[in-house]
C-alpha cells in the first residue's frame, strides 16, 4: 500500500459508525486480560513504546522481564480463524491490512533480537487462558535470570 495513498471514504453510514466505535487502546479484551494478570497479581506498564524511533505500543509491557504482549483485533490484524475481508473499497483494505500484519511480523523480530519476548494475544482467546500464558512466560524467564 502506497503510504500517500488516502483512505476511501466510508460505504456507509453505519460502517463510518463502526470505524468511529473501535477503540485503539481499553478495549474489552485488553482489560479483560489487565484483570486476570492483576489478579494474578501481576503489574505492568500499559500501552507503551517498545522499540524507540517508532511509533510501535505494545498493550503490557513487563519491562524488567522484557515481555511485551499485543492484545490483536481479529479484524484488524488477520486472526487465521474471524479475520473478514471488507467488499466496499477491496483493494485497499486488502493492502492496508496486508501492512499490518507485515508491521506485526517486523515488530516481532525486532523485539525478539532486542531480547524481548513478545506474547501475541487474539481478542477471541479466553482472558484467563492468556493470562495463564503469560504467568507462564513470566516464570520462565524469571527462572533462567536466577
Amino acid at each position: 500500500m502506497d503510504k500517500a495513498s488516502k483512505p476511501p471514504g466510508p460505504s456507509s453510514i453505519e460502517a463510518r459508525n463502526r470505524m468511529l466505535a473501535a477503540r485503539q487502546r481499553d478495549t474489552g479484551a485488553e482489560i479483560a486480560l489487565r484483570r486476570a494478570l492483576h489478579a494474578a497479581g501481576l503489574r505492568y506498564r500499559v500501552d507503551r513504546t517498545v522499540l524507540s524511533g517508532t511509533r510501535r505500543r505494545a498493550d503490557l509491557v513487563f519491562s524488567s522481564d522484557r515481555v511485551a504482549v499485543f492484545v490483536d483485533g481479529c479484524f484488524w490484524h488477520g486472526c487465521p480463524i474471524h479475520a473478514t475481508q471488507p467488499k466496499a473499497n477491496g483493494l485497499w483494505w486488502r493492502d492496508k491490512l496486508e501492512t499490518n500484519r507485515r508491521r506485526d511480523r517486523d515488530t516481532d523480530r525486532r523485539l525478539t533480537e532486542a531480547g524481548w519476548h513478545v506474547i501475541r494475544v487474539w481478542e477471541h482467546e479466553a482472558a484467563a487462558e492468556a493470562a495463564a500464558r503469560i504467568v507462564w512466560t513470566l516464570y520462565r524467564r524469571r527462572a533462567r535470570s536466577r
